[in-house]
């Protein structure tokens, strides 16, 4: 059974509604923190590590907006545990209806929460090559989750592709609030999505931004700086990273992540016309940043190895 609770900080505008997910088989509970950022717009940050039975998939952050009437969601996690903590998290402050669930991308620790968010007037949307991009994923991405997480987190995963597509442009009426999305061309993936709150300003980037949490490259590095640099001009009075704090100032955000894929494009560049291989590449381009991000051994060796790959044909 899933309990939930409020909790009101005094002198504050943010509410943070801790709600108790499902029971895992080793009878601890795990929490899911929603932080208000700004009027309606709430955030949960997933912690900086790989999926793991501790962490349930809860490892990048998922958010709500809420409008007169009804709720759009951001991106869902890594489970369905997380998916059913969000659903109950929801509950906790309103009880106006999931009318929307927004992916900002296809990676896991952001889509396989949507299963206990689905019904029957709700309308999943993506990227116009989101649903593809799955589909060619979706079997390697439910059995890595398995794998790698309790059998209770698990429980109820499954892949649910975009309903409502977005090629260019599209905006969501919630009542009272409007959120406009954009489709970005390839950057962090083929298939990245922004999401704007007209109402308060606030930018939800998915994984166009990470802070702390190493970037992850599954695009073109070219077009992520590409893509970053147009983002730039677009005023916000907050950002919302895919990983990070559940809210960051911006332009000043995308400084440490800027740095980092441009060490990784300048490095590659001058190896290459050196006529350095990918092992030299792996080995010692963007060394500089090791010690700036945390997971870095983890994903540094395939950004660079995926960025070696474009640049080599310039």
């Amino acid at each position: 059974m899933i309990s939930r609770r409020t909790i009101l900080h005094a002198g504050t505008t943010a509410v943070a509604a801790t709600v108790l997910g499902r029971q895992h088989a080793d009878a601890k509970q795990s929490n899911l923190n929603v932080e208000s950022v700004a009027e309606g717009v709430f955030v949960s940050t997933g912690v900086h590590e790989l999926n793991s039975p501790s962490n349930g998939g809860h490892i990048s952050n998922v958010s709500f907006v809420i409008g007169n009437d009804a709720v759009a969601v951001i991106d869902t996690g890594g489970s369905a545990g997380v998916g059913r903590g969000l659903q109950a998290a929801i509950r906790a402050v309103t009880d106006r209806p999931v009318r929307y669930v927004i992916n900002t991308h296809m990676h896991p620790d952001h889509v396989l929460g949507n299963a206990p968010l689905a019904a029957p007037e709700t309308v999943f949307v993506g990227h116009a090559k989101l649903a593809r991009a799955l589909a060619a994923r979706a079997d390697r991405y439910l059995t890595t989750s398995r794998d790698s997480l309790s059998a209770e987190a698990f429980e109820g995963t499954r892949v649910i592709p975009p309903s409502v597509t977005v090629e260019s442009e599209k905006t969501l009426d919630l009542g009272g609030r409007v959120l406009t999305l954009k489709a970005r061309k390839t950057a962090h993936t083929d298939n990245d999505m922004t999401v704007r709150d007209e109402k308060t300003g606030t930018l939800f980037l998915g994984d166009l931004l990470f802070s702390a949490h190493v970037p992850t490259l599954d695009g073109s590095i070219r077009g992520w700086l590409k893509v970053l640099a147009e983002l730039k001009a677009e005023p916000a009075a907050r950002v919302v990273p895919g990983h990070g704090p559940a809210q960051m100032p911006w332009p000043e955000a995308m400084a440490a992540e800027a740095r980092y894929l441009d060490a990784i494009t300048q490095d590659v560049r001058a190896m290459l016309k050196d006529g350095r291989t990918l092992n030299d590449a792996i080995t010692s381009a963007a060394r500089s940043e090791t010690a700036s991000w945390l997971l870095f051994d983890e994903f540094h060796a395939r950004n660079v190895a995926a960025a070696f790959a474009e640049l080599e044909w310039e």
